[in-house]
């Protein structure tokens, strides 16, 4: 199994992420419903594509939400689980399986038919890097299919833990993660060498009794706070409970439970192949605009 070191710039600690991952992996199962619900609409974006995909990576496999959901899909004969974390790739039930690095992806060029990842790319640091490594991966008309957590999540969160510092303990520290916004992301496909590039958004609305829970939750996916600037230390008990009540006050409903918004963006790309479909060059038309719209041409 191969694996590599974490960089030591940008701004996720991958090496607490890893141990974040390795911590979770044994009560995954209880808290997998997001990455089960993503794998499920990521597997359903593919089914809907016509064409066989012989040997495939799974790359953020977890215990194996998105292998699952992949299983018989367009000829996948082969797919390779990788996870950053040892722990959670030995609870991955496939037969291939690699401890590998988003960051350092150890496939040989043009080796691959497809990589589908699922809520994993946002804790990467150089995001265009790993798109450039996943193209170069990937076979002349291969595809790359992902699914990562979107700017507008947890908004909530982010709301109701800001004011309980702030009143609390006198300023903000960075907690939630800068996530990728939507209209980058075709822009970062395009510079990483894909063709055809396609992102649109979804959002998972999740009901929760406290935003405690919530914060329960997060920790069990494994998604907990990586920022290098985070702040030392355990938070104090007060902040955090300071943070459930206006959370609560903020969102809650007439019942006391508070909504989680998940925002998440897929992203598809293909690897450049001669038989897809090319833009026309400027002034090759062989149909002019006027004709399309009907309208008649002015004499030169």
């Amino acid at each position: 199994m191969t694996t590599a070191g974490d960089s030591d710039k940008g701004p996720f600690d991958r090496v607490l992420l890893r141990q974040r991952r390795d911590r979770a992996a044994a009560n995954f199962a209880a808290h997998s419903f997001l990455a089960r619900e993503v794998s499920a609409r990521l597997a359903e974006r593919l089914g809907d594509i016509k064409r066989r995909f012989p040997l495939a990576v799974d790359l953020a496999c977890r215990e194996g939400c998105l292998g699952d959901a992949l299983a018989g899909l367009n000829g996948i004969e082969r797919l390779i689980q990788c996870d950053l974390s040892p722990a959670m790739v030995a609870r991955a039930s496939g037969p291939y399986r690699v401890v590998a690095d988003e960051e350092w992806l150890p496939f040989a060029a043009a080796s691959l038919d497809l990589v589908v990842s699922a809520l994993s790319l946002h804790w990467v640091n150089d995001l265009p890097g790993a798109l450039i490594q996943i193209r170069r991966a990937l076979r002349p008309d291969g595809l790359f299919l992902g699914a990562i957590i979107g700017g507008d999540s947890l908004s909530e969160l982010r709301q109701a833990l800001a004011r309980a510092e702030s009143e609390l303990e006198g300023g903000i520290s960075p907690r939630i993660a800068p996530f990728a916004e939507i209209r980058d992301l075709g822009g970062l496909l395009q510079r990483a060498g894909f063709a055809l590039p396609v992102v649109d958004s979804d959002v998972i609305n999740v009901s929760y009794p406290d935003a405690l829970a919530l914060m329960r939750d997060l920790r069990g996916m494994g998604e907990s706070n990586v920022l290098r600037q985070r702040r030392a230390g355990f938070t104090r008990r007060s902040t955090l409970l300071a943070a459930a009540d206006h959370y609560r006050d903020m969102f809650g409903d007439d019942s006391g439970r508070i909504p989680a918004t998940f925002q998440v963006l897929y992203l598809a790309g293909w690897c450049p192949h001669e038989s897809q479909q090319q833009a026309l060059k400027p002034g090759s038309g062989e149909v002019s605009l006027a004709a399309v719209l009907g309208e008649s041409e002015a004499p030169d």
